[in-house]
């Protein structure tokens, strides 16, 4: 039996928890190591150069999330239609997925380039940077808008062998790169000496980025039994299918983005440069700690798009329960250390003790409901690996822009909150959100039930 039947037989057939693990150990592996990417950055910086550095990379991070939305729009909208079309057996459909996906992702990482180098200074101000963040933040988010076409790339088609079911060649080929990021960060940051050490953290994430998107295309050429690279050309009959989904998947980067911004800037109003440090990082653990929990989902996406394509309503139903409860149990991992030892976790970004103590509690605040983030984001996952475009945005649109802007607005000025009132709007808006997903989930298995 060819690798490719072997990948939907296991899918559709074979034991759901021992899929589940096949599935998921090497994506949480995998996008573990890319965590390290962002979190290696301020590791290094904050501790080789010094705190306004660190912020300043935290202040850029919001806006690299522009390149991960265009990633993310193509390249998860895209695995959707390939896991279903897998399903189905429509090799036809699989065999138009990359050209579209490299023409799309060029055209649009293009326009960000452009646009990103231009207006750099204009956006940082938009999240409060100012004086000394500013000088260090402008040229950092402009080396790594440099680089969006390899970022892209690299990580879409990155997208496209998980939604083939090759988890674990997708995961070395991601470990390699962020290996590579964590060697180069300090060197490069050392070459480019005290003043200027943030560009060393710039300059490592882009040529390991563009390492990425070469092994990626040499897996596609040479490798992958099911997807191949035939005309690079945009291709209309997948333009909704990929882009319904995708919307809803990079709506999360892209409002991800416009959160962090409206968060940096309103701390800055309400307790200054201080806690703009605490904030960032404050994101900065929130952001490694979602990694394994979106490996999880990595995992999941294929698992739920065959089976769906395949009308397994039962395996479909199965996947969903064991994902569920294995990414509640392994946010546990994090959960418990940052909630009993919170001023050791934000030491390893920041060096000043009196930072540490006041920023420690609100650490607690802005993980209080992490232990749920497992369902949270499957129930995302979900419904864009069944094409559900829908609901999947409305739980984005709802947790990142919808009930979190009014909440973050209006916090400060109640109960005498002030700045701490930033950290309580995260923790209302996850809580409301986890019940809008679980009532949209059990409808969905409602509706399948009755086919």
């Amino acid at each position: 039996m060819s690798d490719k039947q072997d990948t939907r037989e296991m899918l559709i057939s074979g034991n759901v928890f021992n899929t589940m693990l096949t599935l998921s150990v090497p994506a949480v592996l995998g996008m573990v190591v890319i965590g390290l990417y962002n979190f290696m950055d301020a590791v290094f910086v904050g501790q080789m150069v010094g705190p306004a550095a660190m912020t300043a990379v935290k202040v850029s991070y919001p806006f690299t999330l522009i390149n991960s939305g265009i990633a993310t729009l193509i390249g998860q909208g895209s695995a959707s239609v390939l896991s279903r079309a897998i399903g189905k057996k429509d090799q036809d459909t699989v065999d138009r997925i990359m050209g579209n996906l490299i023409s799309f992702v060029s055209i649009l990482s293009t326009i960000v380039i452009i646009f990103g180098v231009i207006f750099a200074r204009q956006l940082l101000c938009l999240a409060g940077a100012e004086d000394q963040v500013l000088e260090q933040a402008v040229p950092y988010l402009r080396i790594v808008f440099c680089g969006s076409l390899f970022v892209n790339l690299g990580q879409s088609t990155n997208m496209i062998m998980r939604g083939e079911g090759k988890l674990k060649k997708a995961m070395i080929i991601m470990a390699t790169s962020a290996i590579l990021n964590i060697i180069l960060d300090p060197i490069l940051i050392k070459v480019c000496g005290q003043e200027r050490g943030v560009l060393g953290a710039a300059f490592a994430t882009i040529i390991s980025q563009f390492v990425l998107m070469l092994m990626s295309f040499y897996y596609f050429i040479k490798k992958s039994d099911t997807v191949r690279i035939h005309k690079i050309r945009i291709e209309k009959s997948l333009v909704k299918p990929v882009l319904g989904v995708g919307v809803s998947a990079m709506l999360m980067q892209v409002m991800s983005m416009v959160q962090q911004t409206i968060l940096y800037n309103t701390a800055a109003k309400w307790g200054g440069s201080e806690w703009q440090t605490v904030l960032g990082a404050a994101l900065s653990l929130q952001a490694f700690s979602f990694i394994p929990l979106w490996g999880i989902s990595q995992g999941f996406q294929p698992a739920i798009g065959t089976n769906y394509g395949a009308k397994l309503y039962d395996r479909v139903g199965a996947f969903t329960r064991t994902f569920m409860i294995s990414a509640t149990v392994f946010a546990l991992v994090f959960y418990i250390p940052i909630m009993c030892f919170p001023a050791k976790m934000l030491s390893m970004f920041i060096t000043d003790p009196a930072i540490v103590e006041v920023g420690a509690p609100m650490l607690r605040v802005i993980f209080g409901a992490y232990i749920c983030y497992g369902i949270l984001i499957l129930s995302i996952t979900f419904f864009q690996a069944i094409g559900k475009a829908g609901a999947a945005s409305v739980l984005a649109l709802a947790r990142q822009l919808v009930l979190f802007l009014p909440l973050v607005v209006i916090l400060p000025h109640l109960f005498g909150l002030g700045v701490k009132g930033v950290f309580y709007a995260q923790l209302v808006t996850d809580l409301i959100v986890l019940v809008i997903a679980i009532i949209l989930i059990l409808s969905a298995f409602r509706k399948m039930k009755k086919e």
